[in-house]
């Protein structure tokens, strides 16, 4: 696939299902994602490739936290929550490890995994897989990155739901360039 073409088609799926990524594409995947662009060579970007068993931890994981956290939740709410890392075969869990460093503040090192997951995206789409990127009340969470045994200094940016593109698909609307594009001169 020509890269323009890739960047233009690319559409978060309305489903995912099996097959997802073996691990040599995953390798590939992930050697894309740390192509982007990292000021100082801190190399922010870390992921969390979760698959089979893991799927149902990390649901856990999200239901233990809601129970516990969101006062007055109803059983619908928790529901959703526990089923939704079901939604894929395989979540991408993205995460910024922050260096204190005089010269790169910490938003350009989240910026910098931000560009990662968008070129996991992009491969995965040159593959004929599919991702959507979620973010809500598990993203940028303390107790949600505690639970997954990571740092103070580690953020979770957000979870990419990985698998093959269902049937159905997304059009892509039409964009005025004039609506989004200022021009200085």
């Amino acid at each position: 696939m020509k890269a323009i073409d890739n960047i233009l088609t690319r559409v978060s799926p309305i489903e995912l299902t099996l097959p997802h990524p073996s691990d040599e594409q995953m390798e590939i995947v992930y050697k894309a994602a740390l192509r982007a662009p990292d000021h100082a060579w801190l190399r922010p970007s870390r992921f969390i490739q979760v698959t089979g068993d893991g799927i149902a931890r990390l649901s856990n994981i999200f239901f233990d936290y809601a129970k516990k956290n969101i006062k007055n939740i109803s059983d619908e709410k928790l529901k959703k929550y526990k089923n939704a890392p079901f939604r894929a075969p395989m979540i991408i869990i993205l995460v910024s490890t922050i260096t204190d460093h005089p010269s790169v503040p910490e938003h350009e090192q989240m910026f910098s995994t931000a560009a990662a997951a968008q070129n996991i995206l992009l491969s995965l789409h040159a593959m004929g897989f599919g991702g959507i990127w979620r973010t809500g009340i598990f993203a940028m969470n303390s107790e949600i990155e505690c639970s997954l045994g990571l740092k103070k200094n580690q953020k979770i940016l957000g979870y990419l739901y990985v698998g093959t593109s269902g049937e159905k698909t997304k059009k892509i609307p039409p964009v005025e360039l004039k609506n989004f594009v200022t021009k200085l001169s």
